[in-house]
């Protein structure tokens, strides 16, 4: 196994016993990405120089820390991530380097600041490999909608790898880093990491800071993390958490419980009898692929063997989900992406006879297709005399969501359901029909729309295609989701499947 393969826990012992160093870890990371990304084409930015010197910091550091303990003097808090190479998605501030959100518009961009969650990981010591590509402002179902080109899923390079952070999915299935930072606002990280075969959480809305993320839906938008195991999701949210006086949408929530080695816990190991599953019967629709439900079904019956028991819920206005989200994202999109007009910052179009020929060339020039059209139906239902039939209207039954969703988690201690309807599909085959590609959201926006917390685990294959199985838990109570994920994984080999290259 190649130092590149491994999980963070496992480079984190390696590291404290001193089996291996950051630097060589990182080395290995980077010869991955040399080796396979121009195949795979995840990476936008790879910041070699600047990562190696990251991981000699982190090297000297633990040395430090452990001569402190050693003659017993106070030494820094520990850190699984102390040393671990990670890739974080373009649209996610990174100090210093560029962060162009995949778009031309803001190509050449150097953000000023670090993201709250890039800076807790700095502190934490966790290394920075570079950035990665993504449907342009994260609009998109497939990363095809980026300025610079597709990324193609490694289990077949026909295959688009999801959206919009299809680009730290893929990095993270083809072990060109240990982990990655995504963006979820209607299922951006979980279903590229159900196409990629890898764990993909959205944490609870208000867990973790989105101060330093390019705003795309304000009300949805969340950091959240690409990893190879439940228990690597769960110490990287560790380290995000917590309120931010940069961001009032933050909340005072209970942390993660902190485990040492999660594998040992009592907790963890034990079966999950008693444990209650609800199956929403709006997720197992006619659409679903042969392969998708027969593995879905298998890991309901691994999930009884190890003690939960399932029970049928239903929310009946789920098949409002897409229409409401669709009315509710383009709106915020039309307000937020305002501010990019070729003044103040990015491209700007220098031919223009007056400053309204600067506004309207520039963002004709610098934004693509999907972006117009969103923020062109934002604008739209925001409008004076449309305003109350869409957007408001919207609003009404994005609450009669959350509320439907909130009483079906009082039942149960999670929601099981697939993560998408299919695997991957290949590239090129649906960009000329956005409508079909918005319909690739149906199984992640209601998540979003609620501000629950979700996550996709592997758990099989169909025609040689990951299948991702989506868990949906009560506000704030990832802590579920980790332990009935950990239970799956632990009774299963998908997480461990690698696509050839």
């Amino acid at each position: 196994m190649g130092l590149n393969e491994l999980t963070i826990r496992e480079a984190s012992e390696k590291l404290e016993k001193g089996e291996i160093t950051s630097v060589e870890l990182t080395k290995a990371c980077l010869a991955r990405i040399k080796e396979v990304d121009k195949k795979i084409k995840a990476c936008l930015k790879v910041c070699g120089k600047e990562a190696l010197k990251e991981a000699k910091e982190a090297d000297e550091r633990r040395k430090a820390r452990k001569v402190l303990r050693a003659s017993k003097r106070p030494s820094e808090p520990e850190s699984s991530l102390l040393g671990i190479p990670y890739l974080c998605k373009m649209n996610i501030m990174t100090k210093g380097i560029e962060t162009n959100a995949a778009s031309k518009i803001l190509e050449g961009y150097i953000a000023p600041f670090d993201a709250a969650v890039v800076k807790k990981l700095k502190n934490a010591g966790a290394v920075l490999l570079g950035k990665t590509n993504m449907d342009e402002f994260a609009h998109g179902a497939s990363t095809e909608n980026s300025a610079y080109g597709t990324t193609h899923n490694p289990w077949d390079l026909t295959m688009v790898p999801g959206g919009s952070s299809g680009g730290s999915a893929a990095a993270v299935a083809a072990d060109m880093c240990i982990f990655a930072l995504g963006t979820d606002t209607g299922g951006s990280i979980r279903q590229p990491a159900s196409f990629c075969g890898v764990v993909g959480l959205k944490p609870t809305y208000g867990r973790a800071s989105r101060f330093g993320l390019i705003a795309m839906t304000s009300s949805t938008d969340v950091p959240g993390s690409v990893t190879k195991t439940i228990e690597d999701t769960e110490i990287v949210l560790r380290i995000m958490e917590g309120v931010d006086k940069n961001d009032s949408t933050t909340v005072d929530a209970p942390a993660v419980k902190p485990h040492p080695n999660p594998l040992l816990s009592k907790e963890r190991e034990q079966k999950l009898n008693g444990l209650k599953i609800g199956l929403p019967k709006e997720y197992f629709i006619s659409g679903i692929t042969k392969g998708v439900t027969e593995a879905i079904n298998k890991a309901i019956e691994k999930f009884k063997e190890l003690g939960a028991e399932f029970i049928d819920v239903s929310l009946p206005h789920t098949k409002y989900g897409i229409p409401v989200y669709y009315i509710i994202t383009p709106s915020e999109v039309s307000s937020n992406l305002a501010r990019h007009d070729g003044i103040r910052y990015g491209f700007s179009e220098k031919d223009s006879k007056n400053l309204m020929e600067v506004y309207t060339k520039s963002r004709g020039k610098g934004f693509g297709s999907e972006v117009k059209r969103r923020i062109m139906l934002g604008t739209y239902a925001l409008s004076a005399g449309y305003y109350d039939a869409y957007y408001l209207q919207a609003q009404k039954v994005r609450t009669k969501i959350k509320e439907e969703m909130d009483e079906a988690l009082e039942k149960v201690d999670c929601l099981l359901t697939p993560s998408s309807p299919h695997t991957a599909f290949k590239i090129g085959e649906q960009s000329d029909d956005p409508l079909k590609m918005y319909l690739e959201d149906i199984f992640v926006t209601g998540a979003s729309l609620a501000g629950l917390p979700a996550i996709s685990v592997p758990c099989g294959f169909d025609d040689g295609l990951p299948v991702g199985m989506q868990l949906i838990g009560k506000r704030f109570d990832e802590e579920m989701l980790f332990r009935v994920g950990h239970n799956y994984e632990k009774a299963t080999e998908w997480h461990k499947k690698k696509p050839v290259l």
